[in-house]
């Protein structure tokens, strides 16, 4: 029996290596493949400011970015590369402004659709608004969604399809969708209910498929986990030529290179696009090219057609979005993973509003920069695309620095499986030092509020935003809370209150949070870049 077993085994073995060498000397497939591709356009539909930068400095532009350059764009690729070109958005789309949440991600549709889109995964934020108008969001778009982890409550068949097999150019091209598993407990879980989420296991035996049964030469992962995981993939799978990761808003200028696959991430805010060319000869990839393009006036003119599309979804949000509510004489952006000058603005007017001791806010990624000028409520909404209470509490001072090395491992764990959630808590009132190089536990070294050092045993009033359906004794993030209560007011009121009597000058506060031998200003969390 122990023979037969072995002999059929072996057996098996030689089989599927003959299959797999077989098909591979026999596909005759050759040409090239040209991915477009944006991620976390975070219905950043009109041009708008951005910040753009390298490592000899900084440039802030007035008008960039937008549906209607991301549309010239790719139109001059298919010009130049007819039957090649294959256009893909990676997440986070129908959610980070106004008129997305005033019309639950309705007003992204008309101008997505005009894009030409091949495909696109759901991002993190697509449960926004809840899992039923996700689905009608998906039957309005003209292009599919592809994510091999999301099913329906109870269902076995995924919500989405998981993959999608192309012929571009003479050679076959399966593209596989998978989106954060962590949906659930990143956003809140009523965002998501009637939604299942399953891990990376389902993602080998789908590539695996799609190199046997469907017998594709080029296989494109399409991942919305952050950069930092997606590496990861790249580390743990076979049969990947190209991993393109989004969530985490990454600026890739240089693919990262794990073996023999590649990947790469394409900022944010369809301030930029991704070009990756893919060449395959007699089925076998030879090789590639990337190239992330800023999508700056001076080199990519807005498309006429697509800018009025985009005129026309937002008109009749214009009104409510062009209201003015504070002014500022300096560049407000959220780009940095410790600090962030809009971040800043919104903590002290909470902190002011429900006046405690300090106050703590997420450290969110969406919004793209605010320059010196007014300050409108398509701003506010921008920063904050939910309507959030304000909730406040007690908290004892040796909770605190539990709480903030539990934050710093989220953002700076060496394992990219722990790695959870945006960007570090932004505070009012209260600041920190960390070394990210010490071990998970040991990282703070200071901790003070009103520039005191925090007392142990000592009782501090905190405040923040609260979502729906949050623990009664947690706040922000910080649990075991004492006399929590929800205050009349929201965050977007009291920031209306705050922009109302503040003018914010051209000399910002002292960065709040500090990293001992580190950069003042970090703009990535990734150790790849």
């Amino acid at each position: 029996m122990r023979i037969r077993r072995g002999f059929f085994w072996l057996l098996g073995v030689l089989m599927a290596v003959g299959a797999s060498s077989a098909w591979a000397e026999g596909s005759k497939a050759s040409g090239r493949i040209t991915i477009a591709y944006i991620n976390d356009v975070h219905a950043q539909l009109a041009s708008h400011p951005e910040l753009f930068w390298t490592a000899e400095g900084e440039e802030y532009v007035p008008d960039a970015g937008g549906l209607a350059r991301v549309a010239g764009a790719v139109e001059e690729l298919r010009r130049q590369r007819p039957g090649e070109v294959v256009f893909i958005d990676g997440g986070d789309t129908i959610q980070g402004s106004g008129p997305a949440a005033w019309s639950e991600g309705k007003v992204v549709v008309e101008p997505m659709n005009a894009l030409k889109l091949d495909l696109a995964v759901p991002g993190n934020w697509a449960v926004t608004y809840g899992a039923e108008v996700l689905k009608q969001r998906a039957r309005e778009l003209n292009y599919p969604l592809l994510a091999a982890n999301v099913f329906g409550e109870g269902e076995e068949q995924t919500l989405f399809a998981s993959t999608l097999v192309k012929n571009v150019d003479g050679v076959r091209v399966g593209f596989v969708g998978f989106t954060d598993p962590d949906v659930p407990k990143r956003q809140p879980p009523f965002m998501s209910q009637g939604l299942r989420f399953r891990g990376a296991e389902v993602l080998q035996p789908t590539i695996d498929a799609l190199r046997t049964q469907d017998k594709v030469d080029v296989v494109v992962l399409v991942t919305h986990i952050g950069l930092n995981k997606a590496v990861r993939l790249a580390e743990t799978l076979n049969g990947v030529d190209v991993v393109l990761s989004a969530d985490t808003h990454e600026r890739t200028y240089r693919p990262i290179r794990r073996g023999e696959t590649w990947v790469v991430e394409a900022g944010a805010f369809a301030s930029f696009l991704g070009v990756l060319e893919i060449e395959v000869e007699h089925g076998r990839v030879v090789g590639k090219n990337w190239e992330l393009r800023e999508l700056r006036p001076e080199r990519f003119p807005e498309e006429p057609e697509m800018k009025a599309v985009v005129e026309r979804a937002l008109a009749p949000y214009e009104a409510r979005a062009s209201q003015v509510i504070g002014t500022t004489e300096r560049w407000l952006a959220r780009y940095d993973v410790l600090n962030s000058g809009i971040d800043t603005v919104i903590a002290d007017a909470v902190r002011q509003t429900a006046k405690t001791d300090f106050t703590l806010i997420n450290g969110y990624r969406f919004a793209p920069p605010v320059g010196p000028g007014p300050i409108t409520e398509s701003d506010l909404w921008n920063w904050l695309p939910m309507e959030l209470p304000i909730k406040v509490g007690e908290v004892q001072g040796d909770q605190l620095a539990r709480y903030w090395e539990k934050e710093i491992e989220n953002v700076f764990s060496t394992d990219s499986a722990r790695q959870f959630g945006g960007w570090l808590p932004r505070p009012s009132n209260m600041s920190l030092s960390f070394d990210s190089q010490k071990t998970a536990g040991e990282r703070l070294v200071s901790l003070l509020v009103g520039g005191q050092p925090v007392q142990d045993s000592r009782t501090y009033t905190l405040s923040s935003g609260s979502y729906r359906g949050a623990p009664v004794d947690q706040v922000h993030r910080v649990s075991e809370c004492r006399h929590t209560r929800l205050l009349e007011v929201d965050v977007h009121q009291a920031l209306r209150d705050y922009l109302a009597k503040e003018k914010l000058l051209a000399h910002p506060k002292a960065p709040a949070i500090e990293t001992l031998g580190g950069p003042a200003v970090l703009r990535s969390q990734s150790t790849s870049l």
